[in-house]
C-alpha cells in the first residue's frame, strides 16, 4: 500500500508543479495576460507550487525509503512553510476577490484604481503578512519541549500534532495560534464575501443575460477556489478548541483526511480550475505549448 500510495502522491506533485509552472509561464509570455488578475493568479499558482514542496516530497521519502524520522528543525520549518503559506494564500484571495470587485462595480474606474504599482503594493503586502503570521505562529511552537515518545499522528508536521506531544505548557502556544488562525480566516473571508456581495448585487442589475454571463465568468474560477479554500481550512482550524484533542491517536483521522486535501489535493485543482473555467486561459495554453513545442521541433531540424 505504501508502494500505490508513494506512485499516488509523486503523480499529484508532478502535476501540481507542471500545471503551476504552465500557468506562470503563460502569464509571462503572453502580454494580453499583463493584467492584475492573471498577476495575481500567477502569484497564487507560485504559492501553490511551494506548498505541495513544503509537504509532498518529504512525504515521499517516508513511504519510499521507510525512514519515517524528521529532524526537530526539520519540522519546525515545515511548520513554518506551512503555516506562512496558507495565510499568504488567504491575502491573495482577498486581494483577487478586491480586484474582481473593482473590475466589475467601477469599470471604468478599474485601470485607474488597479494601476501596476498599486497591483505590486497588494502583493508585496499578501506575501509580508502572510509570511509574519508563519513566523509568529512557528516561534511559540518552538519553545516547546518533547519528552516522547515524539510520534507526530500525521504525514506532515502541523501545528495540532504537535502540540500533543508536548510535555510543557501550551496555553500561550494554543492562544496565539488560535487568535491568530481566527483572525486571519474570519477577516479575510469577511472581506472577500463583501466583496462578492457587491460584484453578485452589479451583475444582477445588468439588463442582458449575455452581460451577466460575461460577468460571472470573469469571477466564477475564483469564487471556485475561495469555497474549496475556505471549506477545508475553517474546518481544519477555525472550530471549538477542544475538538482539536479530542482523541490522541487514530489511524486514519479526518484532520489528516482534511489537511490531505488542502496540503495535497487543492494545489493540485487551483490551475484546473483556473484553465477549465477561463476560456483565455486555456487559448492562452494552448498558443504557449504550441510554441514551445515548434521550437522544438525547429531545433530539432537545424
Amino acid at each position: 500500500m505504501q508502494l500505490f500510495y508513494f506512485c499516488v502522491f509523486f503523480v499529484i506533485y508532478i502535476l501540481t508543479v507542471l500545471a503551476n509552472l504552465l500557468i506562470i509561464t503563460v502569464v509571462s509570455l503572453i502580454a494580453h495576460l499583463h493584467i492584475p488578475m492573471y498577476f495575481f493568479l500567477s502569484n497564487f499558482a507560485v504559492l501553490d507550487t511551494w506548498c505541495s514542496t513544503a509537504v509532498i516530497p518529504k512525504t515521499l521519502s517516508y513511504l519510499i525509503t521507510q525512514n519515517k524520522v524528521i529532524s526537530h528543525s526539520g519540522c519546525l520549518t515545515q511548520l513554518c512553510f506551512v503555516h506562512s503559506v496558507g495565510p499568504t494564500e488567504f491575502f491573495l484571495l482577498t486581494v483577487m476577490a478586491y480586484d474582481r470587485y473593482l473590475a466589475i462595480c467601477f469599470p471604468l474606474q478599474y485601470a485607474t484604481m488597479m494601476n501596476s504599482q498599486v497591483c505590486l503594493y497588494l502583493c508585496i503586502g499578501s506575501w509580508m503578512s502572510g509570511f509574519s503570521t508563519g513566523w509568529t505562529l512557528t516561534i511559540p511552537t518552538a519553545l516547546l519541549n518533547f519528552c516522547g515518545p515524539n510520534l507526530i499522528d500525521h504525514f506532515f508536521c502541523d501545528y495540532i500534532p504537535l502540540v500533543k506531544l508536548s510535555c510543557s505548557d501550551t496555553s500561550t502556544s494554543e492562544t496565539v495560534f488560535f487568535s491568530f488562525t481566527w483572525v486571519v480566516v474570519l477577516m479575510s473571508l469577511i472581506f472577500t464575501t463583501v466583496s462578492y456581495s457587491h460584484i453578485i448585487k452589479t451583475i444582477l442589475q445588468i439588463p442582458s443575460s449575455l452581460g451577466r454571463q460575461k460577468a460571472f465568468s470573469t469571477c466564477a474560477a475564483h469564487l471556485t477556489v475561495v469555497i474549496i479554500f475556505y471549506g477545508t481550512v475553517i474546518f481544519m482550524y477555525v472550530r471549538p478548541r477542544a475538538s482539536y484533542f479530542s482523541s490522541k491517536y487514530k489511524i486514519i483521522s479526518q484532520d489528516q483526511l482534511v489537511s490531505l486535501l488542502y496540503a495535497v489535493v487543492t494545489p493540485a485543482l487551483n490551475p484546473i480550475i483556473y484553465s477549465l473555467r477561463n476560456k483565455e486561459m486555456k487559448n492562452a495554453m494552448k498558443r504557449t505549448i504550441n510554441k514551445i513545442y515548434y521550437s522544438k521541433v525547429y531545433m530539432a531540424n537545424m
